[in-house]
């Protein structure tokens, strides 16, 4: 039987300009190795960052909003698995294919718990301390916990995301799959490649503009961090790269400081690789960063928080530092900018994180044997969650005659 996916876009794949991006490309190549056909449908506008799916024999479809064209559309496909870019997209989309596919596997990639990114941007925005139990009242929360619910499995990227879900949330461990970046192993060979730290200069961040966490940890080393940094390393300087920059992260560019502006970068890990030090203050967030595993794949040691390294590591040991505090964040910055014998110790660490925690060959076998069990358990898993099932039923009534509303209203 012809083993077919369509997967349901938030954006149009775009992986030079986001982890998002790269994320969505390597969950298309497991299924093109498996030997599915893909399809790629999509209901927003293409940007010129956008990348030419066709080119590696994924069809691309646009689809729209609230319209029962979509019906006609999944019907034709015939889809053997149906997965959702982010759970908004499951809350449009999930009930038609409830209706039109009953018997295709429904798929969420989280991408991160968008609401638990959410609800500590809003405790630092009022200064807050960020509580668990605030996530009991948060609106986005209940949508995307029961969207996970509707679901017959949901891909988690982060360790911290599925202990969340196991253990505050309790949700069954059959409605997750921790699947992490898809990565391949550190060799030798690459090690040979990289610039050594007496060929490097400068620090680096890097970081999409259109995601708030970025827009605040370049604020952050303006106005606290790198003021730090320069008074020691007066020669130093920090290039700060991303697509989507806003007019006030632009105008940040001062030369006689350091603080240099660049826009997107050409190829991430190229640019990573000639700077000495990762800076990556973030104050709020989620998931995985992935500036932060390329910067491990550079062989760039790098500074974080806690958020920043959250659910990332397990047990092991930081490529860095993890610091919280401003002025410890600069002081451990200059220590492993200066220190060649540390720098290359915590380079060390980086290398295990990959080759330990985010090994492609690895996660794609495990990934696709738990696929294919669901595919063959399908009716006595959903049969085991029932309050999915309830949801459904709910969501369907709900959801399908709002839809059928606004499609009314448009004509």
């Amino acid at each position: 039987m012809k083993k077919h996916v369509v997967i349901i876009g938030y954006v149009w794949v775009e992986p030079n300009s986001s982890a998002a991006g790269s994320r969505m490309l390597q969950l298309i190549n497991i299924f093109l190795k498996k030997g599915y056909t893909v399809t790629f449908a999509c209901p927003a506008q293409k940007t010129e960052r956008s990348i030419d799916l066709k080119k590696i024999g994924v069809k691309e479809e646009t689809i729209v909003l609230n319209s029962s064209s979509f019906d006609l559309f999944i019907k034709e496909e015939s889809p053997t698995i149906v997965m959702f870019d982010r759970f908004m997209m499951e809350e449009q989309f999930g009930w038609r294919v409830t209706e039109n596919c009953p018997d295709a596997l429904k798929v969420l990639d989280t991408e991160d718990l968008h609401s638990l990114r959410k609800v500590r941007h809003d405790s630092f925005k009022k200064k807050k301390e960020f509580k668990l139990s605030q996530l009991l009242s948060s609106d986005l929360a209940k949508r995307e916990i029961a969207a996970i619910l509707r679901c017959d499995v949901s891909l988690i990227i982060s360790e911290y995301e599925v202990q969340l879900l196991r253990d505050f949330f309790k949700i069954n461990k059959k409605l997750y799959i921790h699947l992490p970046f898809l990565l391949n192993r550190i060799e030798e060979s690459h090690r040979k490649e990289w610039p050594a730290y007496d060929e490097r200069n400068h620090f680096v961040f890097i970081g999409n503009f259109l995601h708030a966490p970025n827009v605040n940890a370049v604020v952050q080393l303006k106005k606290f961090i790198w003021p730090l940094i320069r008074k020691k390393l007066p020669k130093a300087e920090l290039h700060i790269y991303g697509a989507y920059a806003p007019e006030h992260i632009l105008q940040m560019t001062n030369n006689k400081e350091g603080f240099i502006v660049k826009g997107a970068a050409v190829c991430a890990l190229e640019t990573i690789a000639k700077a000495r030090v990762m800076l990556a203050p973030l104050m709020f967030g989620a998931g995985i960063k992935g500036k932060l595993t390329d910067a491990m794949l550079a062989g760039t040691p790098s500074v974080t928080t806690e958020i920043g390294s959250e659910g990332m590591k397990g047990d092991l040991s930081w490529n860095g530092f993890i610091e919280n505090d401003i002025a410890d964040f600069a002081k451990k910055a200059t220590m492993l900018y200066t220190n060649e014998e540390l720098w290359k110790e915590k380079q060390e660490k980086g290398i295990d994180i990959i080759n330990l925690k985010y090994n492609k060959e690895k996660l794609e076998s495990e990934f696709n044997k738990e696929i294919e069990n669901r595919l063959l358990n399908l009716n006595n898993d959903r049969e085991d969650n029932f309050i999915g099932s309830i949801l459904n039923y709910k969501i369907v009534q709900a959801t399908k005659f709002m839809s059928k509303w606004i499609e009314e209203k448009n004509r």
